[in-house]
C-alpha cells in the first residue's frame, strides 16, 4: 500500500524551521526599521536647520531652530526670535530616536538676517547634532553646523563620547 500525505516528523521539521527563520527575519526588520528611522530624522534635521537659514534670509530678521522642551529627540520648532512670532514649523521625533547637541547647539540654533548662526552674544556659532543608534548599532549621524552656516550631513564612526553618556 502506497502512503500518502507526511509524517509527524516532518512537519516538525517544517514548523520548527519556520519558526526560526521568522526570529531572524523579525530581527533583521527590526534593525533595518530603526537604521532607516535614524537615517530620516537626521535629514530632517539637517533639512530643518537649512530651511531656518533660509527663512531668516528671507526675513532678513533673526530665526531660530529649538529644540522642543530643550531635548532635541523630542523634536524641534522653528520660529522668528522677535516679539509674539508664530510657529513657523515644528517636527516631532518618534520611534526613541536619540538626538544630541554637544555645548554650543544643545538646545537651539539661531541665524541672523544674514544667514549667520549666532550665540547669545552675537558671537559666530558652529556645533554638531548627533543622532545616536541603539548600542552596538554601527550607524551614527552628525549633523554638523559650520559657523558660515553651512549644514552637512553625514556619517560617524559609533564611538561618540555623548552618545554614550559623556560631555563633549
Amino acid at each position: 500500500m502506497k502512503q500518502q500525505g507526511v509524517t509527524l516528523i516532518q512537519v516538525l521539521f517544517a514548523v520548527g524551521l519556520l519558526s526560526l527563520l521568522t526570529q531572524l527575519g523579525t530581527s533583521a526588520y527590526s534593525k533595518m526599521s530603526h537604521d532607516l528611522q535614524q537615517q530620516a530624522v537626521a535629514e530632517s534635521l539637517a533639512q530643518a536647520l537649512r530651511a531656518t537659514r533660509s527663512e531668516a534670509l528671507l526675513r532678513n530678521q533673526v530665526v531660530m531652530l529649538q529644540a522642543l522642551e530643550g531635548d532635541w529627540s523630542k523634536g524641534w520648532q522653528m520660529l522668528p526670535e522677535q516679539g509674539e512670532a508664530p510657529l513657523l514649523r515644528e517636527y516631532s521625533v518618534k520611534g526613541g530616536i536619540r538626538v544630541i547637541g554637544n555645548q554650543p547647539v544643545a538646545r537651539r540654533v539661531r541665524f541672523s538676517g544674514l544667514g549667520a548662526p549666532l550665540r547669545e552674544g552675537g558671537a559666530f556659532q558652529a556645533g554638531t547634532l548627533l543622532i545616536c543608534g541603539v548600542p552596538g548599532q554601527e550607524r551614527l549621524y552628525q549633523v554638523r553646523l559650520s559657523a558660515s552656516g553651512r549644514v552637512s550631513l553625514s556619517h560617524a564612526p559609533p564611538k561618540r563620547p555623548l552618545c554614550d553618556g559623556g560631555v563633549s
